[in-house]
């Protein structure tokens, strides 16, 4: 089992609870913290590659995502 502290801290922005990380080929993971094995995989463009999360679950996250995109810009400086 994957400690959910350790996918938080590897994570780009996290936001109620769904940790979002940009991956070095440019998809986006995105990980349900408080649930063990619901997570999704976008591609670049923003299709879904894979996902665990039901229709609600996914479309909460990506409503999230939109947010943290900003924050998770390459250019963005890392604080802390």
């Amino acid at each position: 089992m994957i400690d959910p502290r350790d996918i938080a801290n590897e994570a780009d922005v996290v936001i109620d609870g769904y940790a979002f990380i940009k991956k070095s080929d440019n998809r986006i993971a995105i990980v349900n913290l408080n649930r063990e094995g619901h997570a999704a995989v976008l591609l670049p463009s923003g299709e879904i590659d894979e996902t665990s999360m039901d229709e609600i679950e996914l479309s909460i996250s990506m409503d999230y995502l939109e947010r943290a995109k900003k924050y998770m810009e390459d250019s963005y400086a890392q604080v802390l």
